[in-house]
């Protein structure tokens, strides 16, 4: 994954560098670090010198096995809810100044920090309704 000063997140296969997999723009200035959840790999967190911390998702690339497991019950298979589309999840913008960097908690999957260049330390969560989306 890059960044770059075009607000752009880049996803790429580093065997076929031809084309990106996945352009999204979710910032309006900078993007100066974005995080792969370690947990939930289809979790992006980006932030930006627009003071914003962007939660992405990125289902279409994660490892998750989500759609391979086969539906026994046909009352299971109506249970079944499709995964979140790629895209833009929640904006915090907490923030005053440019944030330089985002990081997952090691010891809380649904967990995160940012830090702004003014020193601001922010610990913000995956919104509740997406983290169940995630689970179920």
């Amino acid at each position: 994954m890059t960044t770059g000063a075009d607000g752009t997140l880049k996803v790429w296969d580093v065997r076929n560098t031809a084309e990106a997999l996945i352009v999204m723009a979710p910032h309006s200035h900078w993007v100066w670090s974005a995080r792969y959840n370690q947990f939930h790999d289809q979790l992006v967190l980006s932030a930006g010198s627009d003071s914003r911390v962007v939660l992405s998702n990125m289902a279409s690339l994660s490892s998750d096995l989500y759609g391979d497991i086969e539906v026994e019950d046909e009352e299971d298979e109506e249970e079944k809810t499709a995964p979140l589309p790629d895209g833009q999840i929640a904006s915090y913008d907490e923030h005053e100044d440019s944030v330089y960097a985002v990081e997952w908690s090691a010891a809380d999957p649904w967990v995160f920090a940012s830090l702004s260049f003014d020193g601001r330390l922010v610990i913000n969560r995956v919104p509740r309704d997406i983290k169940y989306k995630i689970l179920l």
